[in-house]
């Protein structure tokens, strides 16, 4: 028997799904890697956010994988729902890669410093934490695989893009003009890659079950929990952080209103063993302290 991995056909996706193969071959299974074309990939000019956020490049595979067309589907979790389609269960991710996102810039670094630079995101959570701490910046759309926004930065007159760390590793394009912005909250599960199949297809879940990482698996549950409670089936700029160690977790995780100018971020340590309750708890923190009116001034302008 031969698992067809289901995967969108950028470089960075198939990277995933080849990762997915090679631990699934080191357990005596044999792998077919099936490629697709997601919404999100062929319209690379309209904000994401516009485009209805979540789930734009992951319901094709969706709905092949319940077609039957393919076994599994290898995803960028920070980028699939936290409510799983009817039929289709989250079964396993692989270690988690760096979280951070970093800033790649041109020349220098100096205007940091300026009231006026051009810095380029497709992600509102990117964009509103940005504005949060450099209020004056303008932000401009990039969407794209990670070659074509490199590229895109590298032909335009911006000063610098961000990227999510853990795709330019993989893709070994970190460049020398790259800094870590480590006061940037992360999306949640940014850097983890995860693996869905059918949830009645009980067999195929113990297999995955047997590559599955338990500790990004936990920090997973409790940023996809602290997302969940919070947006509300809304696609809003949330960042969450957990790190597991003994006792619980330290986490931070905060919503920020689309132009900036407001947030609610919390940064503690959360003692339990159940990382999706602890999550909840995290959100419903945020939304006691002014959280809901930031909700509730999104869904109102997205």
């Amino acid at each position: 028997m031969s698992i067809r991995i289901g995967t969108r056909d950028s470089k960075l996706a198939l990277w995933q799904a080849e990762a997915v193969a090679k631990n699934l071959n080191n357990i005596g299974v044999q792998t077919q890697i099936v490629p697709v074309k997601s919404r999100g990939d062929l319209d690379l000019k309209t904000p994401l956010h516009q485009m209805g956020g979540t789930g734009l490049f992951t319901k094709v595979l969706d709905d092949i994988l319940l077609q039957g067309d393919i076994d599994i589907a290898v995803h960028s979790l920070k980028d699939y729902p936290t409510v799983s389609p009817q039929g289709i269960a989250l079964a396993a991710v692989l270690p988690r890669e760096d979280h951070r996102d970093l800033l790649v810039y041109k020349e220098n670094t100096d205007f940091l410093s300026l009231d006026e630079a051009v810095i380029a995101t497709g992600s509102i959570r990117r964009r509103a934490q940005w504005l949060n701490k450099y209020p004056t910046h303008e932000l401009t759309n990039l969407r794209g695989n990670v070659q074509t926004r490199m590229q895109k930065l590298q032909d335009n007159p911006w000063h610098g893009a961000v990227f999510a760390k853990a795709g330019l590793l993989r893709m070994d394009m970190i460049p020398d003009s790259a800094m870590e912005l480590d006061w940037m909250i992360p999306a949640p599960a940014q850097g983890v890659v995860g693996i869905t199949c059918k949830s009645m297809d009980f067999d195929l879940i113990d297999t995955l079950h047997s590559i599955n990482h338990q500790k990004s698996w936990d920090t997973s549950m409790m940023e996809r929990a602290f997302l969940n409670t919070l947006e509300g089936g809304c696609s809003a700029p949330i960042g969450a952080l957990a790190i597991k160690n003994s006792g619980g977790y330290d986490f931070r995780g905060g919503v920020f209103s689309l132009d900036g100018k407001h947030s609610v971020v919390i940064e503690r340590h959360y003692t339990g063993d159940d990382p999706t309750k602890l999550g909840k708890d995290a959100a419903n923190e945020v939304l006691a302290k002014g959280g809901i009116a930031i909700m509730k001034d999104i869904r109102e302008n997205l």
